[in-house]
């Protein structure tokens, strides 16, 4: 594929989807919301799309309730999908799942109550799975144990450097009550991470997209396929979910820089665009006749409105 601007295309690409919350059987999230569909939703979308993704990173709450049967649901919803696309799963643990049914349905391990801490190399960028869940609690943190097995981990650079994805993300949020339900002890994971190959923190629980840094270390957390919370509602409301605003993420890590983007479920109506018939002529140009073409106000292709709105 021809470079377009002063960037090589990503070394890797990530698919971050987070908050799924299916119930066993298939039934509707609050007798309202068809959270099989929206997470169907959101890999058509994928899969219709031109990124071609490495891996599938899901960022918890994968069940609402941890019943096994929305384990084997998930499973069968997305593993298909991922294969067609070639993508590496990685699943991470979210405070409304359990851990037994997590590690017996998802990995066909014996059931558990251990933490669910794994590591994955995806051609030589390290993707870190970590286990913020406190059984019984929604609020997350990490134990003393797994701060050391995390050190050990990122003792060694990877080729990449490394991603770590949690469920509770490191970063401070509007809602007040969400805030209660927060990672605790910060400090103690931001001394572990200090100096090492991080370049990147996925995190979800907070139904809303929002990047913030944490420990010199961009943070990215991906809103969610099964509902929203609604920063901007009104003032009646402590806290608000609604049925709209569902995303999922692109991560395209480079050899100097992570790139996030956000992916809303729903399509839209075009008004305006090109075909990808124009590709093999705009790659074929020479760079200077190319940025002449795009860029000018008075080109043929920026003049030319039957080309702009062409489907």
């Amino acid at each position: 594929m021809t470079q377009m601007g002063q960037y090589p295309p990503a070394g890797h690409v990530l698919v971050h989807i987070s908050d799924t919350h299916l119930l066993g059987q298939g039934r509707s999230l609050y007798g309202k919301v068809p959270v099989d569909e929206r997470l169907a939703a959101a890999l058509a979308r994928l899969e219709a799309g031109p990124v071609k993704p490495d891996a599938l990173v899901f960022t918890g709450d994968l069940a609402d309730l941890g019943e096994p049967d929305a384990y084997v649901r998930l499973r069968a919803i997305v593993e298909p999908v991922a294969a067609r696309l070639g993508a590496e799963l990685i699943w991470v643990m979210g405070n409304h799942d359990e851990r037994a049914p997590y590690a017996s349905l998802l990995f066909d391990e014996p059931e558990t109550d251990a933490t669910q801490d794994r590591v994955y190399d995806i051609r030589g960028l390290r993707v870190i799975s970590l286990d913020t869940t406190v059984p019984g609690y929604h609020h997350g943190e990490l134990t003393a144990a797994q701060l050391e097995w995390l050190a050990g981990v990122l003792a060694e650079p990877a080729p990449h450097g490394t991603i770590i994805a949690v469920h509770h993300p490191p970063v401070p949020t509007p809602l007040e009550v969400m805030a209660v339900l927060e990672l605790l002890d910060q400090p103690a994971l931001a001394e572990v991470l200090q100096g090492t190959d991080v370049r990147m923190i996925l995190g979800g629980h907070l139904h809303y997209s929002t990047h913030s840094m944490f420990a010199g270390i961009p943070v990215s957390v991906a809103a969610a396929t099964c509902y929203t919370l609604d920063l901007g509602a009104d003032a009646a409301r402590l806290l608000s979910g609604v049925d709209g605003g569902q995303s999922f993420d692109f991560v395209h890590v480079y050899d100097d820089r992570v790139v996030t983007s956000t992916i809303p479920l729903e399509g839209f109506a075009e008004v305006t665009g090109f075909s990808s018939d124009y590709r093999p002529m705009i790659e074929a140009m020479p760079a200077d006749a190319r940025l002449e073409q795009l860029s000018s106000k008075t080109s043929h292709l920026n003049l030319n409105e039957a080309a702009a709105s062409d489907v």
